[in-house]
């Protein structure tokens, strides 16, 4: 009789217990989720054999969100409502969106809140929600590949993200039902898939070139050991922006007007994207662009003008790659390796550009769509505890410099830039008055040295000091930042002990309320929203049934008698009707009926073909290597 072997708790687990955990790469244009299975890291397709999922959310009044390819295919017939690189949003307050130097398809409310929020027919939407409900789709896709619920996995973030736009991205998981092991920056999650921490020593450069953002980072690797040399990048540059140069382009070349609508924004998007994939393979591209209700403009871009219309864009990228080296101390030619990360890499001139500053061919032997989730995968996979024999230390450094607001306006800064974390650091202050009872403490972050030229982050008060002359006071303020970036300060007046601190939330940030009324409604409606995503799922299955059945039928109706046509069509029709019902148990059964009902029709189409395809020729010229048929 075999016999169960039980871990008492706190104990370890057995070896051959085994956990999974998912890496995820949240991205600006794509997403994609990733395990380790077999000892593999993978990406996992959706039920189509899709590995990019779209970052698109579809909104509607009165059913739940549509997510990816659903989303985008009707993204210029519902602008409005269809939100795409909401990344660029991320922890960001309006007057950031309004710096973004872009014109964003989306209409945005204006209430109390500093967070910008998208207005919906669902509603107004915080960036923070629609990045839920992306990471939603995914935690569902890895479920159902799985075959087991999970929700731990390691979430990558650029380089570059400051503390807001982190702590929106775990606010971001959170609603998604997600437990957060680690937030790990794209450009070490690309150097851990590329197996780099098997090199027992080198320099290694990641340039990050994504949708809606870009990141470069020097990483030094020594027996297992990434360490963030430097980092440096742009938050809101990236693929998007070509498409926007290769829009207005078309625009101008086609004479629509300035101030076209949203649709029509969004389909020259649309085709502007098209083109730039389709010049990655080609030297030339034709293009048919619908002028507002002015008939069709035709016309073609080379790749040669492409990379004129790129080519700034593309130039913005290599002064943040000059920082990098200038604050590491090294010379390019000191660089061992380049590794290509970002769907924006694919891109020719890219790829031209980045060999030619760095001097070598770069590394893109794995596809850069893919590789950022793998990395974050392999480290997910380590963090849940299957792989205790393997050693690997991540060490990433802040992007920007923490520090307080101080007498003038003035910002001392506490952690500079580069500092390799989790990371402590106190510094004492003292009063400036006489008498003075009460401390505001602003926690600003940025490389200028006065307070407006920095982000604010956060102010809290220490109250309760003692009245003393001033600079009498002695105040100890320690900054603790964690593994995954996030910061945490408190106040300490030395000679009674008072304290105050606070964890580092932006004010555009969710409040606490904002995501327990979130969460609590998710709660709430999830039965709800549980069976209206089944009901979809059941229609887009029923879509795809009567489209196919309907094709056969027009192709080989001939091979049924009448009364065989007519039953078909009865379960046809009542496929048909089942869908337009919206009755997700009524279309279930509907999908078997047909199915049921068409076997015999399939098994005739089958016969068919294969004797169409043997007319005119000999059995014997199917068979291999010459061998004749076995008897």
């Amino acid at each position: 009789m075999a016999l169960f072997q039980i871990s008492e708790p706190g104990q370890t687990p057995a070896p051959h217990e085994r956990r999974y955990a998912v890496g995820i790469d949240l991205g600006t244009t794509n997403s994609l989720v990733a395990c380790v299975r077999s000892g593999v890291a993978e990406t996992l397709p959706d039920g189509q054999g899709r590995h990019l999922l779209p970052s698109v959310v579809r909104y509607r009044a009165k059913d739940v969100p549509v997510v990816g390819h659903d989303a985008i295919a009707v993204a210029h017939e519902d602008p409005l409502n269809t939100i795409a690189s909401v990344k660029r949003l991320m922890g960001r307050g309006i007057e950031d969106v309004r710096k973004l130097g872009q014109s964003l398809p989306y209409e945005f409310s204006h209430g109390d809140s500093a967070m910008p929020r998208i207005r919906t027919v669902a509603g107004d939407q915080s960036p923070v929600a629609v990045s839920a409900e992306i990471l939603k789709a995914l935690k569902t896709r890895a479920t159902q590949s799985l075959g087991m619920e999970l929700s731990d996995a390691v979430i990558t973030v650029p380089a570059y993200f400051d503390d807001a736009q982190r702590q929106a991205t775990k606010d971001a998981a959170r609603l998604a039902g997600l437990n957060v092991l680690r937030l790990l920056s794209e450009p070490t999650a690309a150097a851990v898939a590329y197996g780099l921490d098997k090199n027992p020593r080198g320099i290694y450069a990641i340039y990050d070139l994504g949708g809606g953002t870009f990141d470069i980072s020097l990483l030094r690797l020594n027996r297992g050991v990434f360490e963030v040399m430097a980092t440096a990048g742009d938050s809101a540059l990236g693929g998007d922006d070509m498409d926007h140069a290769i829009a207005e382009w078309i625009m101008r070349e086609a004479g629509i007007r300035d101030n076209a609508d949203h649709r029509q924004m969004r389909r020259l998007l649309r085709d502007a994207r098209a083109t730039k994939e389709m010049l990655t393979g080609a030297e030339r591209a034709t293009l048919r662009i619908q002028r507002d209700n002015d008939g069709i403009w035709e016309g073609v871009l080379t790749r040669a003008h492409l990379n004129t219309l790129i080519d700034p864009l593309i130039d913005r990228t290599l002064p943040p790659c000059k920082r990098v080296l200038r604050d590491a101390g090294i010379r390019v030619n000191e660089v061992d390796g380049v590794v290509l990360v970002g769907g924006a890499t694919r891109m020719p001139r890219v790829r031209e550009q980045v060999s030619r500053f760095f001097g070598r061919e770069p590394l893109a032997d794995i596809d850069p769509d893919k590789v950022v989730a793998i990395g974050a995968a392999l480290q997910a996979d380590i963090l849940i505890g299957n792989k205790r024999d393997e050693e690997m230390l991540l060490l990433d450094v802040i992007p920007l410099s923490l520090g307080l607001e101080i007498m003038g306006g003035m910002v001392e800064k506490i952690i500079p830039r580069n500092t390799t974390i989790p990371a402590a650091k106190a510094q004492d202050f003292t009063t400036f008055k006489d008498g003075q009872t009460a401390l505001l403490i602003h926690v600003v972050q940025g490389e200028r040295e006065l307070v407006s030229d920095c982000r604010s982050l956060a102010r809290f008060e220490l109250r309760g000091i003692p009245p003393m002359v001033a600079g009498a006071a002695r105040i100890r303020v320690s900054f603790q930042i964690d593994a995954d970036g996030l910061l945490g300060v408190s106040a300490k007046e030395l000679t009674t002990g008072v304290e105050s601190s606070v964890v580092v939330k932006p004010s555009y940030g969710l409040t606490d309320n904002e995501i327990e009324h979130m969460l609590r409604d998710s709660i709430t409606h999830a039965r709800e929203d549980e069976e209206a995503r089944q009901l979809r799922e059941r229609q887009v299955d029923a879509e795809r049934l009567i489209e196919a059945v309907q094709r056969a039928l027009a192709a080989d109706g001939a091979l049924l008698d009448a009364k065989e046509r007519a039953e078909i069509d009865r379960h046809l029709d009542g496929l048909i009707a089942a869908r337009e019902a919206k009755d997700a148990a009524r279309i279930k059964q509907a999908i078997k009926a047909l199915d049921s009902a068409t076997q015999t029709f399939a098994a005739r189409r089958m016969d068919a073909n294969i004797r169409r395809a043997l007319t005119g020729h000999k059995l014997e010229e199917f068979s291999t290597s010459g061998d004749k048929p076995t008897p």
